[in-house]
């Protein structure tokens, strides 16, 4: 399971601003020991610059995020960067501001979702939605992540969860990898803490997470890849990413 632990490079994005920023930073990536990347916060680069650098160092884009806007009105765009990065999956990063407020907009887009998910799915790249805390707001009895999934195709629209948001609104962690077996093809990991009485992201392992528990449901529901990510980092977050792959290495062994 070692070779299935990727860095999600919105972690890193102060430190992938430029081309010559994000090459120099992949490769100190590769040397923690992860084989993959998430693309997601970095500067403007050529796609085809980017797999260039990550085949050189041999790295794989794994995933990447997209924005909802970009998935309605740049979809061939979209499509054209991921043939060239071989990446066959993406996550939408965040809930529309329009979709929020009231079980409606939920509903709505997760249809919407689920259509685009179709398209791609055509094209060999499967569709997933990365919660934040937002979605655990209730609308007539039932939390916005239950009002997305249950009005979703599973074939078109699947989950990439984040530990941290899922136990920020209030949600069982384990419980939420439960429930989306055979829809979980991403967890993103990042650790809750508390500091100063306030949350707090933490590395991997450093928190207060169940991570036996997590691992455990997230292997059961079929888990391929486990996205290290972390918001604010306490100092250099290179450091916390290998904090966050060590610990994570010992608990995948």
């Amino acid at each position: 399971m070692i070779n299935r632990i990727g860095m999600q490079l919105y972690t890193l994005r102060d430190l992938c601003k430029t081309p010559a920023d994000i090459a120099k930073t992949l490769k100190a990536v590769k040397e923690i020991g992860y084989p993959a990347v998430q693309v997601s916060g970095i500067g403007p680069i050529e796609p085809a610059e980017l797999k260039k650098i990550t085949d050189d160092l041999g790295l794989v884009i794994a995933a990447s995020h997209t924005s909802y806007n970009e998935l309605k009105n740049e979809l061939p765009k979209f499509i054209e960067t991921h043939k060239i990065w071989e990446c066959s999956h993406s996550a939408i990063g965040m809930l529309p501001q329009e979709s929020r407020g009231n079980a409606e907009g939920y509903v709505k887009f997760a249809k919407e979702c689920s259509e685009i998910g179709e398209k791609l799915s055509a094209e060999g790249i499967t569709l997933s939605y990365h919660n934040h805390a937002v979605e655990f707001q209730k609308f007539d009895g039932k939390i916005g992540l239950e009002w997305i999934y249950s009005n979703s195709d599973p074939k078109f629209f699947q989950a990439e969860l984040d530990t941290y948001w899922i136990q920020y609104g209030g949600g069982d962690v384990e419980f939420w990898c439960r429930k989306m077996k055979g829809r979980l093809p991403h967890l993103h990991l990042k650790d809750y803490g508390i500091i100063d009485n306030k949350p707090t992201f933490m590395e991997v392992g450093e928190g207060n997470l169940n991570w036996p528990k997590i691992i455990e449901a997230a292997k059961d529901a079929g888990t391929k890849w486990y996205l290290v990510e972390q918001d604010i980092c306490p100092g250099d977050p290179l450091e916390s990413a290998k904090i966050s792959y060590d610990n994570l290495k010992k608990m995948l062994s």
